[in-house]
């Protein structure tokens, strides 16, 4: 259905769809216990099978190079929210725990980085739900405006990619929104939040040692092999396998609709455990941090593009 939609509607393009009709199914229907599975499986596992789909278009030099040249808006955006993250959640009156775990899902990717900082604070399940449905909140924000706003700055296909990928919470959201803009911004928004997405492992390894002074729980276990996110090393050797010239150049726009149609699959997976009503009931002051972090990555992005000429 989202891809007729989108057909009818280029400008938006499937993901989007598929992402506002899972929302729309959830928030006037329940699934049984049993489907459950189901949606996590295509909104995770899908979701890194279309990542690495995409490498087979990609030349593993132009990975490389995209990834550490725009290293500095990368480390820039995760600074200010990880710095942002307990001040102003301090200033909300929000305790701790959430606060970094809603700074942790801005700064680097979503959900994922949520459980892996889980992993070593243990946290109670309410502040781990609460902090992922509030990060997917401005995720599906993010998919909506970015394109739009990105037309209205003129921005190009790179540097909307780096804007994407710097700015945008969770991976599907980065790699959705940047489709939407465009194949090479897709591409270039992927790069980048690939190689954000490998800071969850010094930042984790941060937080374990500061948890551990503080509960002098010194050998306090962090499940590495969990939170290593394998997908993007799979992700580097499909550019491998394209660099070499294996893959027809032909096949590449096959290869591009192709990730187009999972990641519209996964982001439905998404749509349809995106519990909206929970953010709500919630209060404001969750999604007051989330937006101020949100707001402050997106400006610190463009700020810090422009100062670099990127």
């Amino acid at each position: 259905m989202a891809s007729v939609c989108a057909q009818f509607v280029p400008l938006v393009g499937a993901p989007v769809f598929a992402l506002l009709l899972g929302v729309g199914i959830r928030a006037v229907a329940a699934f049984p216990e049993r489907y459950h599975p189901g949606f996590a499986f295509a909104g995770r596992t899908v979701l890194q099978v279309a990542i690495v789909v995409s490498g087979f278009g990609l030349s593993l030099a132009v990975v490389v190079r995209t990834g550490f040249g725009t290293l500095p808006v990368t480390l820039g955006t995760v600074a200010v929210a990880l710095i942002a993250a307990p001040i102003v959640g301090r200033m909300l009156g929000l305790q701790s725990p959430l606060r970094t775990l809603i700074g942790v899902g801005t700064a680097i990717c979503g959900a994922s980085a949520i459980a892996a900082v889980s992993s070593v604070l243990e946290p109670d399940e309410a502040d781990i739900a609460l902090a992922i449905a509030t990060v997917f909140f401005y995720n599906i924000v993010a998919v909506l405006v970015f394109p739009p706003i990105g037309h209205a700055l003129g921005l190009s296909q790179e540097a909307f990619g780096l804007w994407a990928g710097t700015a945008i919470n969770d991976t599907s959201s980065v790699v959705a929104a940047g489709y939407i803009y465009g194949r090479d911004a897709g591409d270039h928004a992927t790069i980048v939040k690939l190689t954000r997405a490998t800071l969850i492992l010094p930042i984790v390894a941060v937080i374990a040692f500061r948890h551990a002074r503080v509960t002098r729980a010194a050998g306090s276990h962090v499940p590495w092999r969990r939170i290593v996110p394998w997908f993007i090393l799979w992700f580097l050797v499909a550019a491998l396998v394209n660099s070499t010239g294996i893959v027809p150049a032909g096949w590449h726009d096959g290869i591009a609709r192709t990730a187009i149609y999972l990641i519209s699959v996964a982001l439905a997976g998404i749509g349809v455990q995106t519990q909206l009503a929970r953010v709500l009931r919630a209060g404001p002051r969750p999604l007051a941090l989330g937006f101020i972090l949100w707001i402050a990555v997106a400006l610190s992005s463009l700020a810090i593009q422009r100062a670099t000429g990127l």
